[in-house]
């Protein structure tokens, strides 16, 4: 392994989310749709920043991210700017400019794409210099618990989201259907770990984080709604860190 390219990785993927979050947190709060919120506080919406911090510092988070990307890219491929720069423009228009994306349901497919396929996929590629069946086969489960943070957040926020005419995927197909998504999104990864022990035994290791994984579901197919779904996505969070963790130990083992 190549420390300094892992741990230029890491910080790029981390400041895109941070600078996604910002930059979400910025046009949702001056478009007016989380003037109604149940989830947790929001800086622009709930007036503890003025939206031109907010916005300053989602820039900031995704200029650290193109400073680390540009180092990977002189080093590994500078067709690699390109992927940055999708990366940023993703991150930005999902809530950003005058057609954001998020606004007409596409959210989840752009987060199973960056924080899936992209992530997984560039993190083995500026590594090895070339791209494996493992890395492809591994990025889909780590996709589909990306994509299942954001459904239990959509679920929670479908009737503010609806009024405020925030289209997403959620408000689309509504609570029982989007309950079914984000439960093939937790419980898919398991079998895709099971399916890469064929190339790697040690994907096997991922399915210890099934017990912290049962919680979250339970309480979606129960039905909980509005802050009832607040615990929902730390559990979410939990099981995607400990899934993304073991598989990377079983890889390495």
């Amino acid at each position: 392994m190549i420390w300094w390219r892992a741990a230029a990785a890491l910080v790029v993927s981390v400041a895109l989310q941070v600078g996604t979050n910002y930059a979400n947190d910025y046009s949702d709060g001056v478009r007016g749709t989380d003037d109604v919120r149940v989830g947790p506080v929001r800086l622009v919406a709930s007036g503890v920043r003025r939206p031109e911090a907010v916005k300053r510092a989602a820039f900031a988070a995704f200029a650290v991210a193109a400073a680390c990307g540009l180092a990977l890219a002189a080093a590994a491929g500078w067709w690699l700017l390109l992927v940055g720069a999708a990366s940023v423009a993703a991150g930005w228009f999902y809530t950003g400019g005058p057609r954001p994306y998020g606004y007409a349901g596409f959210g989840e497919l752009f987060v199973f794409v960056f924080f899936g396929l992209v992530a997984t996929v560039g993190t083995a590629y500026v590594q090895l210099g070339h791209c494996t069946a493992l890395a492809g086969l591994t990025a889909v489960p780590l996709g589909l618990l990306a994509v299942a943070l954001l459904l239990v957040n959509n679920l929670r926020d479908i009737p503010t989201d609806a009024v405020a005419g925030k289209r997403t995927l959620a408000v689309r197909v509504g609570a029982p259907t989007t309950r079914r998504l984000y439960t093939a999104c937790l419980v898919l990864p398991f079998a895709f770990a099971a399916g890469a022990s064929a190339i790697r035994l040690g994907c096997l290791l991922a399915l210890a984080a099934v017990p912290i994984g049962l919680a979250p579901v339970r309480r979606v197919r129960a039905g909980a709604v509005g802050r009832d779904l607040i615990p929902v996505l730390g559990e979410t969070g939990r099981t995607q860190l400990a899934f993304g963790l073991m598989l990377a130990v079983g890889i390495w083992i």
